[in-house]
């Protein structure tokens, strides 16, 4: 998991990407592609 301080580009990288907020983090998830996961700093 990349772990930036901000997810625009990293949103951008892949189509199935997704933007989450959980428990005040903002993640990305990506269900076909699971190593763009990310997480904002």
């Amino acid at each position: 998991m990349k772990i930036a301080s901000s997810l625009k580009s990293l949103k951008k990288r892949d189509l199935n990407s997704k933007l989450v907020k959980r428990r005040g983090r903002v993640y990305i998830i990506n269900k076909k592609n699971p190593k763009y996961k990310a997480r904002q700093k």
